[in-house]
């Protein structure tokens, strides 16, 4: 019987999570927006703690993302915050910033750390750097094709992360990009009236058939891909390189959507991990996601087989 890799899902709500852990998540990542950034909502700790009640209630996990750009301003509130989701019992954080480690560390050392510096995880010496310094698993960059991933697992000295499924981030910026474009064209914006419900897209004029979804929070501006990841049908592959977790990333996309998608991504891996010999993908899955994808949005390998030019 082979390993089994964990199935993680981004949860934006108490709900979300609910719904999630019953379609088959092995674990959760949610967040607060001051520290956290792209989630699919924003959890207070009170709403934290019953995620984590919830799914240690059902043997899964429940990571927490600091995986914001942590300015000074930020910095004050950081030990309370940590100290209080150590003290909830969450299984570990998302960082990239070592001013989360060291806090970590010390007001709350029984919580993993997880690497994840979004599209600069690219090589097994950094990923490795980072597990001498306490983080137990790396978030693979989604740039990475797949010979890049299935290469890289036996040189890491730390466990895995790679998105299988979803849309992804192309472009961040602290600036409000979106309100200052409007105010300049004389249409004044409500404060919170740009964000994820809006459904703002941008379209280049070369190529108008494809749309980026864009949205502003406190974070900032957040462009999104026109695609959406799927590795379902070559998901064997990955699971044979011993990639530790696979995440599928919610953002944008309604609950009933993400449920099919990790019911679907479930089966897959129990069946691959109970008999990975007679292991088989099965167009019908295919199926089942393609019935309520978003015709406008196809679904790719994304960089997987993509050839990387440096």
């Amino acid at each position: 019987m082979s390993i089994k890799p964990e199935l993680l899902a981004a949860a934006g709500s108490v709900a979300d999570a609910a719904t999630y852990l019953e379609a088959g998540a092995g674990a959760l990542l949610v967040g607060e927006d001051r520290f956290g950034m792209r989630l699919p909502g924003s959890l207070t700790l009170d709403e934290i703690a019953q995620v984590v009640l919830l799914a240690h209630g059902q043997g899964s996990k429940v990571y927490v993302s600091l995986n914001n750009l942590m300015t000074n301003d930020l910095l004050p509130e950081l030990p309370a915050y940590i100290k209080a989701l150590g003290d909830i019992g969450v299984d570990a954080v998302e960082f990239n910033d070592p001013s989360v480690l060291t806090t970590v560390r010390d007001l709350a050392p029984q919580v993993k750390l997880h690497w994840n510096a979004e599209m600069t995880a690219t090589n097994y010496s950094t990923a490795n750097y980072w597990g001498s310094k306490g983080a137990s698993r790396v978030i693979l960059a989604r740039e990475l094709n797949m010979d890049e991933v299935t290469d890289m697992k036996p040189q890491l000295q730390l466990e895995a992360q790679v998105q299988v499924h979803g849309m992804t981030n192309i472009y961040h910026s602290k600036r409000r990009l979106v309100n200052s474009y409007m105010q300049q064209q004389g249409r004044p914006v409500n404060d919170g009236s740009l964000g994820k419900e809006r459904g703002l897209f941008l379209i280049e004029a070369e190529r108008q058939d494809e749309k980026y979804p864009i949205y502003e929070d406190i974070n900032g501006t957040h462009i999104m891909s026109s695609e959406d990841i799927c590795i379902l049908e070559d998901l064997h592959l990955l699971m044979a390189a011993g990639v530790d977790s696979f995440k599928v990333e919610t953002l944008l996309k309604p609950r009933h959507y993400n449920e099919v998608v990790i019911r679907t991504y479930r089966k897959a891996i129990d069946l691959y991990a109970a008999d990975a010999s007679a292991y088989a993908f099965q167009e019908e899955w295919m199926d089942g996601i393609r019935a309520i994808q978003d015709p406008e949005r196809e679904l790719s390998f994304g960089f997987f087989y993509k050839e990387q030019v440096y």
